[in-house]
C-alpha cells in the first residue's frame, strides 16, 4: 500500500506539471516566460508521459497485491 502512494502522488504531480508546461509552450496559458516557447511544448508532454507511467505502475502494483 505504501508503494502505491509513493508512485501515485509524484505521478499526479508530474502529469499536472507536464500539462501546464505543454499549455504554456503552446501559448494557451499566457503570462509566463515559458509562453509560446517550443522548448516547453516539447518538455511538457515528456514530463506528462512520465507522470502517467508512474500512475499506471501504481495501479498495477495495487492490483497485484489484491487490495481494492
Amino acid at each position: 500500500m505504501k508503494r502505491f502512494w509513493l508512485l501515485l502522488i509524484p505521478g499526479v504531480i508530474l502529469a499536472a506539471v507536464g500539462l501546464v508546461w505543454t499549455l504554456q509552450g503552446l501559448n494557451v496559458l499566457g503570462g509566463s516566460a515559458m509562453s509560446g516557447s517550443s522548448l516547453w511544448a516539447t518538455i511538457g508532454p515528456i514530463v506528462m508521459l512520465v507522470g502517467l507511467a508512474l500512475i499506471v505502475i501504481a495501479i498495477v502494483v495495487r492490483r497485484r497485491r489484491g487490495t481494492p
